[in-house]
C-alpha cells in the first residue's frame, strides 16, 4: 500500500507473473500529469527539492511534483544544477603572435583528461561600426562608417568534476597556447523551474 504522499498510490497494482510463473503484485507505469496553472522559482545555491516543498506545499514528502513539472530535467539533481557532470565555458582569447591554435591537439589533451565526455568550440562574429574620418580631396574630409569582425570564440568543455577540476582544464587550455578569460559554469543556478500546483 502506498503512503497518502506518494507519487504511486492512484496507480494500479495489477498482478504480473515472474519468470517461475509466479504471481506478485506490481506497481503499474505512471504517465507525467499535466501541470496547469504554473508558477516559477529561480534556484539558487544550496536548495533541496524538499525544503521547496514544503516551501510551496508544506510537505517536504511532495518533491516529486516539483520533478514531474520538469520533465526535461533527468535526474533531481540536474534540477537544482547540482549534478557532478557539469559543462564550462572558457572565453578564449587571441592566441599568441595572431596564429590559429592547433585546435586537434587541444582537444586531444581535453579528452586525455579524467571525466572529460564533451568538447565544443563556439565561434561568434561582432561587428563594430565606427565612424572615421576619411580624407576625399584636398582640404576635404568626409566622416564615413567602417564596420569591422571581430571573431570570439569560447572553448565548451562538459566534464565530471568530482575527476577532474576547472583549474586542470584551465592548465591544459594554457599548456595549448591560448589565453583564457575567467570560466563560467553552465548550470542551473539563477535560472527558472517550474513549481506546479498541488491536486488532492
Amino acid at each position: 500500500m502506498a503512503h497518502r504522499y506518494s507519487r504511486y498510490r492512484t496507480s494500479a497494482v495489477p498482478p504480473a507473473p515472474d519468470a517461475r510463473g509466479r504471481v506478485s503484485a506490481a506497481t503499474d507505469l505512471r504517465a507525467l500529469p499535466a501541470t496547469p496553472g504554473r508558477f516559477r522559482h529561480v534556484v539558487s545555491e544550496g536548495e533541496r527539492l524538499d525544503q521547496l516543498a514544503y516551501k510551496y506545499y508544506e510537505e517536504p514528502l511532495l518533491w516529486w511534483h516539483i520533478c514531474d513539472a520538469n520533465p526535461e530535467f533527468l535526474s533531481p539533481l540536474a534540477l537544482l544544477g547540482q549534478e557532478p557532470v557539469v559543462t564550462t565555458r572558457f572565453p578564449l582569447g587571441a592566441s599568441p603572435g595572431g596564429n590559429s591554435p592547433d585546435w586537434p591537439k587541444l582537444i586531444r589533451a581535453l579528452f586525455g583528461l579524467a571525466g572529460v565526455e564533451d568538447v565544443a568550440i563556439e565561434e561568434t562574429v561582432e561587428y563594430l561600426t565606427t565612424i572615421e574620418p576619411v580624407e576625399i580631396g584636398p582640404r576635404a574630409v568626409r566622416k564615413v562608417p567602417i564596420t569591422q569582425e571581430r571573431f570570439k570564440r569560447t572553448l565548451l568543455v562538459t566534464y565530471n568534476n568530482r575527476a577532474t577540476a576547472a583549474e586542470t582544464l584551465i592548465e591544459a587550455i594554457r599548456a595549448a597556447g591560448l589565453e583564457i578569460g575567467p570560466p563560467v559554469e553552465v548550470g542551473q543556478l539563477g535560472r527558472q523551474i517550474v513549481i506546479p500546483p498541488v491536486r488532492a
